[in-house]
């Protein structure tokens, strides 16, 4: 830990150094921008980087082409992504040789496969260096290598140890309302469609008292919100006890000490693996009030047959199981979930269980995909039993049902008056602002026509005047109307 804290430090400050000569030349900061694509953790992952950029002394651009350096965070899990992600890289050619200090860094879960290495290489060769998913911690010292070469060629740091359990790395949180935490890194898991393992590694948690420090100092800067995040929450400190540290705590005990913080609104977390969710999690979750009354627990098939060939160690009956523990512990909790349509062998049968399953459950909300074989898994090699034309009038049937369920649960909230945590102003509309209940619903509201006077409107998108509501505001909001991904209502009250 202390060789690596020296390492990071003295990258840290040679470009430092670099960035103050820079800005004496140039007249102005060294500017940097990031664009992630992924999950929560690669969010968390380019808050950290932000963090690490803006203490070696360059700032933020508000867009690729005004930034000298631009960081891809990438993800590998859906296709979808990494066309995105090829797409935005290849209209960055021109954009790259035009200035001698642009550089182009690429991170997160591609970078580590060989398949998209040797691509990003062959195709790509104007990028600047490589980072393994999670490797804040080299960010510094791929700058620094990549800035002193003669002759210009990619460096590559996919093979080196990451660092990201180095204690006091700076981060910049996009939203100060609401923190990202990561409590662990990688998965144990191996489920048969998922890249994770291979990109991430092998589960490691952090220490407690490293994410206990975090979370306060969040807390003291103004978060009322937290979301503890992982691959698998619920196997938190699994290698750490067996290592042989037996008094290292649980996730329910983790889970246990933040939800106690005074002036924490909401204390989030995911994601959850059913085979992982202990009684003694469930127990806590039911305790206190701060918990969020939501879970997110990815069901991906409701066929045993499929949920062994997927590798997720668990049944149907058994997931059922657990949402019954969870609903008496807590009633009124919302339950989401993933679903996959179309792996490999799925027969009319397994779908029909999987819609069953949907019918006893009604999942408050679900996010549906397409299987996408993803290299390196073992069901990519595995054939295909039906046709496109198949899998897709499935998934329409899937979703349509998820629609039906998700709609009849907001539309139990109509006419109720829910506490809300304001997010800011809403991406269609400037007038109404957005934000989430503690069942994490989204809301959508907006003041009373009484209530607006020409002090209170809106003069420009992120720049509320309204002395009543802003980002970070816990309000009441009396509830309109129902729609299947977001309620709209009325502001009834500060929280």
């Amino acid at each position: 830990m202390e060789n690596n804290k020296k390492n990071i430090d003295f990258y840290m400050n040679e470009i430092q150094s670099g960035t103050e000569a820079f800005q004496m030349t140039a007249g102005r900061p060294l500017s940097y921008f990031i664009r992630t694509f992924g999950c929560q953790q690669n969010d968390n992952d380019s808050e950290i980087s932000a963090g690490l950029l803006e203490y070696m002394g360059l700032k933020a651009a508000t867009c690729i082409e005004e930034a000298d350096i631009v960081i891809f965070n990438t993800c590998s899990v859906r296709e979808n992504a990494d066309r995105r992600f090829y797409g935005n890289l290849g209209n960055l050619k021109t954009w790259r040789s035009e200035e001698k200090q642009r550089r182009i860094g690429v991170m997160g879960c591609m970078p580590v496969q060989e398949t998209h290495n040797t691509m990003l290489k062959e195709s790509f060769p104007y990028i600047d260096f490589l980072l393994n998913a999670g490797d804040m911690g080299n960010l510094p010292r791929a700058l620094y290598e990549s800035g002193r070469q003669k002759k210009h060629s990619i460096v590559d740091l996919t093979d080196q140890a990451k660092e990201m359990t180095y204690p006091s790395l700076p981060v910049k949180r996009e939203n100060k309302y609401r923190a990202l935490i990561s409590i662990m890194s990688g998965c144990n898991n191996f489920c048969t469609y998922c890249i994770v393992p291979y990109t991430r590694g092998r589960e490691s948690s952090r220490d407690p008292q490293l994410i206990l420090a975090e979370a306060r100092a969040a807390v003291d800067n103004g978060a009322k919100e937290i979301m503890l995040i992982g691959q698998n929450v619920n196997s938190y400190g699994n290698d750490r006890r067996k290592q042989g540290e037996s008094d290292f705590p649980s996730f329910a005990r983790l889970l246990e000490e933040i939800a106690q913080f005074p002036d924490l609104s909401i204390l989030r977390y995911m994601t959850s693996h059913p085979k992982d969710l202990s009684d003694e999690l469930i127990e806590v979750i039911g305790k206190y009030e701060t918990i969020e009354a939501h879970v997110h627990l990815p069901l991906q098939s409701g066929s045993d047959h499929l949920l062994k060939k997927m590798n997720r160690r668990y049944t149907a009956e058994h997931y059922l199981e657990l949402v019954n523990k969870l609903r008496s512990a807590r009633p009124g909790i919302s339950i989401s979930t993933d679903i996959i349509v179309g792996f490999p062998g799925e027969t009319e049968e397994d779908f029909a269980d999987t819609l069953r399953l949907m019918e006893t459950v009604k999942f408050d909300r679900a996010f549906t995909f397409i299987y996408s074989p993803r290299s390196g898994t073992p069901a990519a090699g595995w054939s295909q039993n039906v046709s496109d034309l198949v899998i897709q009038e499935r998934f329409e049937r899937l979703l349509a049902l998820q629609n039906k369920h998700s709609l009849e649960s907001n539309e139990k909230c109509t006419g109720q008056t829910l506490y809300v945590l304001v997010s800011g102003l809403s991406k269609s509309d400037n007038g109404t602002f957005s934000g989430r209940t503690k069942d994490d619903r989204l809301v959508n509201f907006c003041l009373p026509e009484a209530a607006i006077t020409a002090d209170e409107l809106l003069t420009a998108r992120g720049k509320p005047v309204s002395s009543v509501i802003a980002d970070g505001s816990e309000v009441f909001v009396h509830i309109t109307k129902a729609k299947a991904h977001s309620l709209e209502g009325v502001f009834a009250g500060l929280a």
